[in-house]
């Protein structure tokens, strides 16, 4: 019991580390080196901030057709760098999974069409080297976390953004959202404002816009007592209306974590906190959802 009690402690100044500035040099230090290999500061596109990093699973038994999942960051979409990430790519190169994290062009630089079309020529990457890293193009997803959940949102739901591309929302095995704004309209955010051209932003930039027709297969993760991300609003608003669209989802929201630990709660040492880890690994293995309630039917990994 102490030594709980002593991790629960080390946990909580960790998890508030992790809301803090020093988020990337503590988890860091506490995520392990040597379960992935893979190169890093893969150019995507043309652009100095379409850089990637592939973490393929260094335990010697992965198959070739490996599940793959490209992952976005949040930030507000004003800040943010991959290397932070490296938390995210560990633990799903532990379990089997190749991870991609890439870099996208920042608010006020480019507006939410610029971002949006930098996400789309990373999956685009992705898709096109899923097989040459191990993976299977077949089985290729992707994740996001707050404004990184509205990129991943966007390419699963608007066809847009990937149609130049020669590609489809349909190219995609399914897509993961973590504590991500989806129907946040009218803007007050002095820097979402910016990104979206508020006033004129269109409702059309809004992945609720995009909901009431068929999208690959969804798993929707928040904190339930999200201040920053209405919960109800944005996650189970967006789980509703696909769900009348014919879309199959899983959705879960947590208690005793917060907006930044949803995604926090990925890394190794903070798993114990809320289980996203192993609902996240279960869905991506292609875990059936439950008929009536529309959960994951098995959470642990």
């Amino acid at each position: 019991m102490n030594r709980r009690l002593g991790l629960m402690g080390i946990g909580s100044a960790i998890a508030t580390l992790v809301s803090g500035c020093s988020a990337a040099q503590v988890l860091d230090h506490l995520v392990a080196h040597d379960s992935y290999h893979g190169p890093t500061g893969v150019p995507y596109g043309p652009d100095p901030r379409h850089l990637l990093d592939v973490y393929q699973p260094d335990s010697g038994t992965v198959p070739g057709n490996a599940p793959v999942v490209l992952f976005f960051y949040g930030g507000n979409w004003t800040r943010g760098e991959r290397a932070e990430y490296r938390f995210v790519g560990e633990a799903l190169a532990a379990n089997g999974i190749i991870a991609v994290v890439a870099d996208y062009r920042l608010s006020p630089h480019v507006h939410y069409d610029g971002f949006l079309g930098d996400c789309a020529l990373a999956l685009q990457w992705t898709l096109s080297h899923a097989a040459s890293l191990g993976g299977d193009p077949a089985r290729v997803m992707v994740m996001g976390h707050s404004a990184g959940a509205y990129n991943a949102a966007m390419l699963a739901l608007d066809p847009r953004w990937l149609a130049p591309l020669g590609l489809t929302p349909n190219s995609l095995a399914g897509w993961i959202g973590l504590a991500g704004p989806y129907d946040f309209l009218p803007i007050g955010d002095p820097e979402v404002r910016v990104a979206f051209g508020w006033p004129q932003t269109p409702a059309n930039s809004q992945p609720i816009f995009y909901a009431n027709t068929k999208a690959p297969r969804t798993l929707l993760l928040a904190a339930r007592n999200d201040t920053v991300v209405d919960a109800q609003r944005n996650t189970v608003g967006l789980a509703n209306r696909l769900r009348a669209g014919g879309t199959e989802v899983a959705i879960q929201l947590f208690d005793n974590i917060g907006h930044v630990t949803t995604v926090a709660a990925l890394a190794r040492p903070l798993d114990w906190i809320a289980p996203v880890l192993p609902t996240v690994l279960a869905f991506v293995r292609g875990e059936s959802l439950r008929s009536d309630s529309n959960t994951l039917m098995n959470t642990t990994a």
